[in-house]
């Protein structure tokens, strides 16, 4: 991650501390309802030892938004996981583009690096440099008739 330790007390979005009925009431949706979401698939909450569902804020949210999305958009819970396997494919390629973003900009930064270290080993002395200036002329050719040979 960083490289510094993490704090095991310390609450992020992610940490799973909800059980299911403080999870069900958060998120205005009854406990069966949250079952059968973690069923098929919509929102899958961490799990304790004993099999208990644990569920973190950011559950709590994709709860509240697969709820938005079936209530007021009309969209059913087929149509809603496809939505979320969606969303987090295009969060995956937009941190692989960042990722490669930073690949490539660190690439040109040491071809940049080398460049400059090749023209900074030029003998200049060795080679002066002057300004030709190209004059122009015309040449006429003429071959050689067969009777001058």
């Amino acid at each position: 991650m960083d490289g510094r330790r993490r704090n095991p007390y310390q609450l992020t979005d992610e940490t799973p501390v909800y059980v299911i009925s403080v999870a069900a009431q958060l998120s205005g949706l009854h406990p069966q309802t949250l079952r059968q979401y973690d069923r098929l698939g919509l929102v899958s909450p961490d799990r304790t030892p004993g099999r208990g569902r644990r569920y973190s804020a950011r559950d709590i949210e994709l709860l509240r938004t697969v709820q938005q999305l079936s209530q007021e958009e009309g969209i059913n819970l087929a149509g809603i996981k496809r939505i979320i396997e969606l969303e987090h494919q295009v969060a995956a390629l937009q941190s692989r583009v960042a990722e490669l973003a930073s690949a490539v900009e660190g690439a040109a930064t040491a071809m940049q690096q080398r460049e400059a270290a090749v023209h900074a080993s030029y003998r200049r002395d060795l080679v002066p440099y002057q300004d030709v200036q190209q004059a122009s002329a015309l040449v006429v050719w003429r071959p050689k008739r067969s009777s001058e040979q």
